[in-house]
């Protein structure tokens, strides 16, 4: 009963922004599932070896070109996933990043580019699967927020408003597509220090900010188990929740 209740099998995710990092973990922890994928990002080269990846475990992949902040490119992605695949089940809201910069030098486009790619996105990208999953009736969203939408960064402004913004979104699309029995949740990622540091002084900066997590710095394999979980029907009677996988970053 559990393992059926935690089974992705026959179901079709699409995972934004799922090239490399947390995006991919997810997309393949899904494939392991049991799922078909629909590997989407700007960057061919990385979504193509990912989507040969989710081969290998047996699964559909279709591999899909697309920036998530222009309403017309989504669109054709989601057209383009049902034909082929037939349907969409699952959607995570994945694609989103930041840059360093005071708001004291921030231009108008520097804000727009946070906002589009984190926030923007994931209501274009909702809206469009969301049609479908709402004519289905049925269908799980999973948006990706941060732990920096729960407080202040230096230099970060827009990346931390639109992360918080992500956070209430959810709460608020759960209450709207209850209706449609659409279960709408979000994971708040912690420090994942998903690539090598250049130098000495990245190094011994990241060893202090791993000293004051409780657990440590996360692995990109240990967001898919919750993505998965959040995916499947065991997660039916869970909507508009955040959950906050950072090793314990926010309790000290």
């Amino acid at each position: 009963m559990i393992r059926e209740q935690l089974s992705l099998a026959g179901k079709t995710a699409v995972v934004t922004g799922s090239g490399r990092g947390l995006g991919r973990a997810m997309a393949l922890a899904m494939a392991e599932a049991g799922a078909d994928l629909v590997i989407t990002a700007r960057t061919s080269g990385e979504i193509e070896a990912v989507g040969k990846e989710v081969e290998q475990y047996g699964r559909r992949a279709l591999v899909i070109p697309c920036d998530v902040t222009k309403t017309e490119h989504v669109e054709t992605m989601v057209a383009r996933a049902i034909e082929v695949l037939g349907k969409i089940d699952i959607l995570v809201n994945n694609a989103g990043g930041g840059r360093q910069k005071s708001v004291l030098e921030m231009s108008d486009e520097d804000w727009h580019w946070g906002i589009d790619l984190n926030l923007t996105s994931t209501f274009i990208c909702a809206r469009a699967v969301g049609r479908h999953m709402a004519a289905r009736k049925c269908g799980k969203l999973i948006n990706i927020a941060s732990g920096w939408g729960y407080r202040g960064r230096r230099n970060s402004t827009a990346y931390c408003a639109s992360k918080a913004a992500v956070i209430n979104f959810t709460r608020a699309l759960a209450v709207e597509w209850s209706q449609y029995h659409i279960q709408v949740n979000c994971i708040a990622p912690g420090y994942f220090p998903l690539k090598a540091a250049q130098d000495e002084q990245e190094a011994r900066e990241r060893a202090i900010r791993i000293s004051r997590i409780p657990l440590g710095g996360g692995d990109a394999q240990d967001i898919g188990p919750l993505a998965v979980f959040l995916a499947s029907e065991g997660a039916n009677y869970l909507t508009g929740q955040t959950i906050l996988l950072d090793g314990g970053a926010l309790l000290p």
